[in-house]
């Protein structure tokens, strides 16, 4: 198996960042206007930077065999394009990366999530041409930036804002650890642009949303508008702390953000392998029985397409909290019987009955959260543990002492053996006494494309395929441009 080599077009980079800051520049002009005389036009003017930044931002993918990008249900999100689609008389949805979901009234409509801000100026256009009403309500499901991006878009003059009482806190957070945070997503979506090449301008960036209504968990918030009901609950656990739900009651439409991850049914990211806080396996299966005393007749997704059948749905959502409850009981249960976390993430699989898709969250994985989530970092294996010294401090005298040569035929061993992991961790060893060894890159390299093909060839976690393929990368760079300097 060939490994792919995802090569960035520099040249190409340079003009996009050229385009970018001549639009940002553009945009400052705007906003300068006075306040009072030019708000109107300076939310156009936004508008209309956003356009075309996503326009550019969307240009440079190439999805051919060679791209960047080539697999996932991220992947897909980004090429869905932007299109209105009914799912009642009073319901319509803007398609995209993230959904733009708009209830409309008599008195006024009720908009659920606000997609990417980069989307945000067709999407908003797109659901404006349904209804130009006021918007009374912007119900958000959790502070993600593909849901809250077009929020200040949407709101005007007496627009309330819903969220989870913990919005304020997860933005805060995400906001701090933005550029930590940019770094690890841009390793598994290599499509974003570098963190010095973003658009850096006030409204692509976390803050500046405050909610006028806030729910607790597993408590709703009731309103009424133009005869329709509403009922927004606190639903923590999913995909933060934070995450909240819209039910239509009447219509039996629950509106349920990432609750479900972007697929339904699938394994949730309630343990989140790109780095976020650690997620509560109870309190999500806590929502997720409260859910399902709703009896819900379609689900409506923040990304992809509703899913149709109160039978269907109920035996889905079922299935997931189950499967939730089992990984977590197995897991306690490991524990309790003094195993460790490496044998329990390589025994706990779904039984057959539980069987549900893992290409957003992995069992293994959680098995690991639900650990570390318990146990806290220190599992009682090793000294060293305790100390800032990792086992990598010694890899470079350890190669010394054993040899590169002794090193690459133990690692050779393994990989013709089937054990792709365990090369990996010789071939480290090896790789810090010689970091320009062509030998050991092309042994990384080897354990890469199995580990990769095992991953597509299996589950198709998106995001293991990401890292393997960011690692791919790098292998397939550090061989071609030849001694480090």
């Amino acid at each position: 198996m060939r490994p792919k080599i995802y090569a960035r077009q520099s040249g190409r980079a340079a003009k996009i960042a050229l385009i970018l800051l001549a639009i940002v520049a553009a945009a400052g002009v705007w906003l300068t206007l006075d306040e009072d005389v030019g708000k109107g036009l300076k939310k156009q003017a936004e508008l209309k930077t956003m356009e075309v930044i996503g326009n550019v931002a969307t240009s440079r993918l190439d999805f051919g065999d060679d791209s960047e990008a080539t697999h996932g249900s991220a992947v897909d999100l980004i090429k869905r394009p932007v299109e209105v689609r009914q799912i009642a008389d009073n319901i319509h949805y803007a398609t995209g990366v993230g959904n733009t979901i708009m209830i409309t009234t008599a008195e006024g409509n009720v908009v659920f999530d606000t997609g990417l801000v980069l989307q945000v100026a067709k999407q908003l256009q797109a659901l404006k041409e349904v209804s130009s009403a006021p918007v009374r309500y912007i119900v958000l499901s959790h502070s993600h930036a593909d849901h809250i991006g077009g929020t200040r878009f949407w709101q005007e003059e007496g627009t309330e804002i819903i969220t989870h009482g913990d919005f304020l806190e997860e933005q805060r957070y995400l906001s701090e650890l933005e550029p930590y945070q940019y770094g690890r997503n841009r390793t598994l979506f290599p499509w974003m642009p570098a963190w010095e090449d973003r658009p850096d301008i006030a409204m692509m960036r976390y803050g500046g949303i405050e909610p006028t209504i806030t729910v607790a968990d597993w408590q709703s918030y009731d309103f009424t508008l133009g005869g329709v009901k509403f009922q927004v609950i606190g639903t923590p656990g999913a995909e933060g702390a934070d995450n909240a739900v819209l039910w239509l009651p009447e219509q039996k439409i629950l509106f349920t953000g990432d609750f479900f991850g972007p697929q339904f049914p699938q394994f949730p990211n309630v343990f989140t392998m790109r780095g976020e806080k650690i997620r509560k396996p109870m309190e999500y299966i806590t929502s997720l029985d409260l859910l399902l005393t709703l009896k819900p007749e379609i689900i409506v997704p923040s990304h992809l397409d509703p899913t149709v059948g109160a039978d269907q749905i109920r035996s889905s959502m079922l299935r997931i909290r189950d499967a939730v409850q089992y990984v977590h009981d197995e897991t306690v249960a490991g524990m309790n019987a003094g195993k460790s976390v490496y044998q329990l993430m390589k025994e706990i699989q779904l039984p057959s009955h539980l069987e549900l898709v893992q290409n957003h969250g992995k069992v293994d994985w959680a098995v690991r959260s639900i650990w570390d989530y318990y146990a806290s970092w220190f599992h009682f294996d090793s000294t060293t543990e305790l100390y800032p010294v990792p086992a990598s401090d010694v890899y470079a005298d350890l190669a010394i002492v054993v040899g590169e040569e002794a090193l690459l035929s133990l690692a050779t061993n393994y990989s013709k053996g089937g054990e792709p992991v365990h090369a990996l961790h010789v071939v480290e060893i090896a790789l810090a006494a010689n970091p320009d060894s062509k030998h050991a890159l092309q042994l990384r390299q080897q354990a890469l494309v199995a580990l990769l093909a095992a991953a597509e060839g299996g589950l198709r976690n998106d995001y293991e395929i990401y890292w393997l393929q960011s690692r791919l990368a790098d292998t397939a760079r550090r061989l071609a441009t030849g001694p480090t300097p």
